[in-house]
């Protein structure tokens, strides 16, 4: 899922890495990741999130899904910090080992607020009304930080980041980096 550019990167990236979702005429979904958010001292501390969700219409599979989100402005990221914040439905069709998809949740002005990126396996089909709740994954944020943490006072760079999860941090932040001389590079041309 490459070719994400410094405003691609937006004002926060959430990954879920292995979001399940099945159906036949009902549907559920379910997955676990990660957030963070740009801050004035580079990127913030990791902020595990839970996704979950349902459907209604004509559909039918099981498939596994990456799902990469970009939250892309302030209202965006006031909803994200929120601690709970709802993705709406769209249609969606995988088949085959892998399948891709991209999406844009929007205002009524028009103005996107969260891009999704996604890469599924399995065989799932469907035309659906959907959506999805994104909430603070609270069992993993314990198991991390030890503790209870609010969702805005981690994703708004107030908590630390925790040594195991170093490897994240700056796995988004060379990301970001590499996507910035990318885009300049792209920019002279």
């Amino acid at each position: 899922m490459g070719g994400f550019g410094p405003r691609r990167l937006g004002r926060a990236s959430t990954i879920v890495p292995d979001l399940i979702k099945g159906g036949f005429i009902f549907g559920a979904k379910h997955g676990r990741g990660v957030a963070s958010c740009r801050t004035s001292d580079g990127w913030s501390a990791p902020a595990f999130v839970s996704v979950g969700g349902g459907s209604w219409g004509l559909q039918i599979g099981v498939e596994g899904v990456d799902l990469v989100m970009l939250v892309m402005n302030d209202q965006g990221f006031q909803h994200l910090l929120s601690s709970k914040f709802q993705l709406t439905g769209e249609g969606s069709a995988a088949a085959g080992p892998v399948g891709r998809h991209a999406s844009a949740g929007t205002d009524w002005k028009m103005n996107t607020q969260v891009l999704t990126y996604s890469r599924s396996k399995g065989a799932f089909a469907g035309l659906t009304l959907e959506g999805a709740v994104v909430q603070q994954d609270d069992d993993s944020t314990r198991a991390i930080y030890g503790k209870n943490m609010k969702f805005r006072n981690i994703l708004s760079g107030k908590a630390s980041t925790p040594k195991s999860a170093d490897a994240f941090i700056k796995a988004v932040s060379d990301a970001g980096q590499q996507a910035s001389i990318a885009e300049a590079i792209a920019d002279k041309k």
